[in-house]
């Protein structure tokens, strides 16, 4: 039998420590103040400013406020959990000049089946890994 040569699981040069993908888990979702009784607030984060608010006092029961200890070390923020930085591709042009040791691709969703398949081998033939490979890659 001839088997097809199996292509080695690429590393990422960043292990992220397991306490800090733990500590990320933990980390609250931030939600504006009063955004789950109304619907026109949104829930991205507002600083709470109001004289008697209860979450700018920090009271038991109301959501927790965005504060500095919640930070993860500047050596792992902004990387994917395998340890690969995320670059978000929407053609073939934007793969040239990425590193396999240092970047992972993602796929854009407002690209068609067929651009997504190109994108997607270009990127295996380069050595990147793709986060997320299209329906009927097969590489």
């Amino acid at each position: 039998m001839s088997e097809e040569a199996v292509e080695p699981k690429r590393k990422a040069i960043v292990k992220i420590p397991s306490k800090v993908l733990r500590t990320r888990k933990e980390r609250p979702v931030f939600v504006r103040q009063e955004a789950k009784r109304y619907k026109r607030l949104g829930e991205k984060w507002r600083r709470p400013r109001g004289k008697d608010s209860k979450m700018r006092l920090q009271k038991r029961g109301w959501p927790p406020l965005v504060k500095v200890g919640y930070r993860s070390p500047k050596a792992y923020r902004g990387l994917h959990p395998s340890g690969f930085r995320e670059v978000l591709v929407h053609n073939l042009s934007e793969l040239e000049g990425l590193d396999p040791t240092k970047h992972a691709v993602r796929i854009a969703s407002s690209l068609g089946a067929r651009s997504k398949l190109r994108v997607y081998e270009r990127a295996v033939s380069l050595g990147l890994r793709v986060l997320n490979p299209p329906r009927g890659a097969t590489i």
